[in-house]
C-alpha cells in the first residue's frame, strides 16, 4: 500500500487523512471483529480519521457502532491517540423512532449535553475529536447550540465541531452566529456528494470554502451505483450489486445509460470504477477526503488505491459531459 495522504480539516490546524474510514456497516453488515480487523488495517495504511454517530446500528441496536469502536479503542496501543474521532449527534436513541422520550432528540442544550456522555461511554474514550451535528434543528435557537458546545470544548469532551447536511444557509447562520459570540464555528460539512449527486457545488460546497469547513463526502459511490454496478448485475456478483438503492436506480434508463457510459469509459482506460468514483473526489475543490464505509477489507483495499490514483485529464473531461455539475451559483439559476 502507498503513502497516505494528509491534509487540514477546512480551517484548524488538524491533520486529517484524505480517506476517512465510515462505520456505518459496522455492527449491521460486518461483525464486531470483522470490523476490528478493517479498522486494524486501515490505521496500518495511514487513515487516521474515523466517522460514526450515536444512532449507527440502528433499530434497537442503535449506538452498536460506537460501541464496537469503544471495543478497539479499548484493545489499547495507541489507537484512541492515532485517531481524529468523529461521531454525530440529532437522532433518538429510541428503537423505534416514534418511542423517544421528549428532549431525547435533536439540539437542544440539553440533548447534546446527554449525548455526548452517552456517546463518550460507548466509546470508551474521554474525548470526542469532532461533534457533529447529524442534521439541522429547525426548532433550536443557533445561540443555545453553541452555548452547549462551548461547554464541551471547556470541559474538555470535545474539539470540534461540524454540521452534516446543512444546506449553505445553515452554514453561513451557524458561522455568523459563532463570530458573535465569539465561539469557533462549524468546521467540517458531512454531505452526500458524489459524481451522480453533484447538488452540493451550487451552495454548500462554496459556503464550506467561504466560512473555512472541510467538506466531507458521504455516499462517495451512490450506494455502489458508481463501483461497476452494471458489471456486478451482469456476472451476478454481491448481494447489494443490484438491490437497494443501485438496483432502483438502474431501473431507469437515463441512469443506466449514464453508468453504462461512466463503466464503457473506465474499462477503455483500465480504470476501476470503484476507485475513480472516490478519485474524482479528491480533484474536488473544498473536499477534505470523501467517507468510504468498506463492509469487507476488500472495500477497504480499493479505496486505499483510489487515494494514489491521478486521473488523466481526458478522463476528467468525459466524467464532467457524463455527470454534469450544475456549474457556478449563482449563475445556474439566475440568469
Amino acid at each position: 500500500m502507498g503513502v497516505m495522504k494528509y491534509t487540514q480539516l477546512g480551517r484548524t490546524g488538524l491533520k486529517v487523512s484524505r480517506l476517512v474510514l465510515g462505520t456505518m456497516n459496522f455492527g449491521p453488515q460486518t461483525n464486531e471483529s470483522d470490523s476490528h480487523a478493517i479498522m486494524d488495517s486501515a490505521l496500518e495504511a495511514g487513515v487516521n480519521f474515523f466517522d460514526t454517530a450515536n444512532v449507527y446500528g440502528w433499530g434497537e441496536n442503535k449506538g452498536r457502532t460506537e460501541e464496537i469502536l469503544g471495543t478497539w479503542f479499548a484493545g489499547g496501543g495507541d489507537r484512541r491517540d492515532k485517531v481524529v474521532l468523529a461521531t454525530k449527534v440529532y437522532g433518538n436513541m429510541a428503537a423505534a423512532d416514534g418511542d423517544a422520550w421528549p428532549n431525547h432528540d435533536k439540539l437542544s442544550a440539553l440533548n447534546i449535553r446527554r449525548s455526548v456522555e452517552a456517546s463518550l461511554k460507548r466509546l470508551q474514550t474521554d474525548h470526542i475529536d469532532l461533534y457533529q451535528f447529524h442534521h439541522i434543528d429547525r426548532s433550536t435557537p443557533v445561540e443555545e447550540i453553541w452555548q452547549a458546545i462551548d461547554v464541551l470544548i471547556q470541559q474538555g469532551k470535545i474539539l470540534y465541531a461540524g454540521s452534516s447536511n446543512f444546506p449553505g444557509w445553515g452554514i453561513a447562520q451557524a458561522n455568523e452566529t459563532a463570530r458573535r459570540l465569539g465561539s469557533y464555528g462549524l468546521v467540517s460539512e458531512q454531505c452526500i456528494y458524489n459524481l451522480m449527486q453533484r447538488g452540493a457545488e451550487m451552495e454548500v460546497i462554496p459556503a464550506a470554502q467561504e466560512y473555512g469547513l472541510g467538506v466531507i463526502p458521504w455516499s462517495p459511490l451512490h450506494g455502489g451505483l458508481l463501483g461497476g454496478a452494471i458489471r456486478k448485475e451482469r456476472e451476478g456478483g454481491g448481494a447489494r450489486s443490484t438491490s437497494g438503492l443501485s438496483g432502483e436506480a438502474l431501473a431507469d434508463p437515463k441512469v443506466r445509460a449514464q453508468i453504462q457510459a461512466y463503466e464503457d469509459l473506465l474499462d477503455k482506460h483500465g480504470l476501476e470504477p470503484g476507485e475513480v468514483g472516490l478519485a474524482w473526489l479528491l480533484t474536488r475543490p473544498g473536499v477534505t477526503g470523501p467517507i468510504s464505509g468498506p463492509r469487507t477489507q476488500e472495500q477497504l483495499d480499493s479505496a486505499l488505491r483510489a487515494i494514489e490514483l491521478e486521473l488523466p485529464d481526458e478522463v476528467l473531461a468525459s466524467l464532467e459531459e457524463i455527470f454534469p455539475g450544475p456549474g457556478p451559483s449563482p449563475e445556474n439559476f439566475a440568469w
